[in-house]
């Protein structure tokens, strides 16, 4: 599980609409609420871990994006996102007012 993590970590990366907008369309992204770590989320999914995944989604926590939230991102060039794949997905979280 170690290894999956480092993997992933390596895979973090910064990514603008522009890159993401095809996942969304192809309705392959995920969005992650701030209030988790994207990279447990990763490994969580990567892992098949049903239990935390079905968790997160009961409590909205993971979720694909909305209409009006794609419109909103396809519509703000600046916006900035943290952006993980982890196969069939892209998970992302909004980048904004918290700086790492």
């Amino acid at each position: 599980m170690q290894d999956l993590r480092a993997e992933l970590a390596e895979s973090l990366d910064e990514a603008e609409w522009d890159w993401l907008a095809p996942h969304a369309e192809r309705e392959s992204l995920i969005l992650v609420d701030s209030g988790l770590n994207l990279l447990d989320v990763g490994v969580a999914i990567a892992n098949d871990n049903v239990s935390y995944v079905q968790r997160w989604i009961d409590e909205a926590l993971i979720y694909k994006p909305s209409p009006s939230q794609v419109a909103v991102w396809s519509h703000d060039l600046t916006k900035r996102f943290q952006a993980l794949i982890v196969q069939p997905f892209v998970l992302i979280q909004e980048m904004g007012e918290v700086r790492s």
